[in-house]
């Protein structure tokens, strides 16, 4: 399993988020370096984000989930047209999920397990 997994729920719809594009980024002298990317599946996940084998150092990196494309589709308004979500790694190989609870107006996220 990837060290970084996530899971979109879109609760307005009470449904998976399935075809969210998700880039993971890190930051490196100043600047944010594109590390993986994928996108969420039926059941709104992303697990294999990043190869098992694949350990990240310690850092500041970037989940950037794109909506817009998935709001479109669904004909719900386009407030946030993209979420980021940075957080701190501590670089001891550590697993973290990282759930987006969604919804036209609002979103939220947390470290789940």
């Amino acid at each position: 399993m990837s060290q970084i997994t996530t899971h979109v729920l879109d609760t307005s719809r009470g449904l998976p988020a399935a075809g969210i594009p998700i880039v993971l980024s890190h930051w490196q002298a100043a600047e944010w370096i594109e590390i993986a990317s994928g996108i969420t599946n039926a059941d709104g996940r992303v697990s294999d984000l990043l190869p098992a084998s694949q350990r990240l150092s310690e850092g500041r990196y970037r989940l950037r989930f794109s909506l817009d494309g998935y709001f479109i589709e669904h004909q719900q308004s386009v407030f946030y047209p993209q979420v980021d979500i940075e957080c701190n790694l501590s670089g001891e190989g550590e697993h973290y999920h990282i759930p987006l609870l969604l919804s036209p107006f609002g979103y939220s996220t947390y470290r789940g397990s």
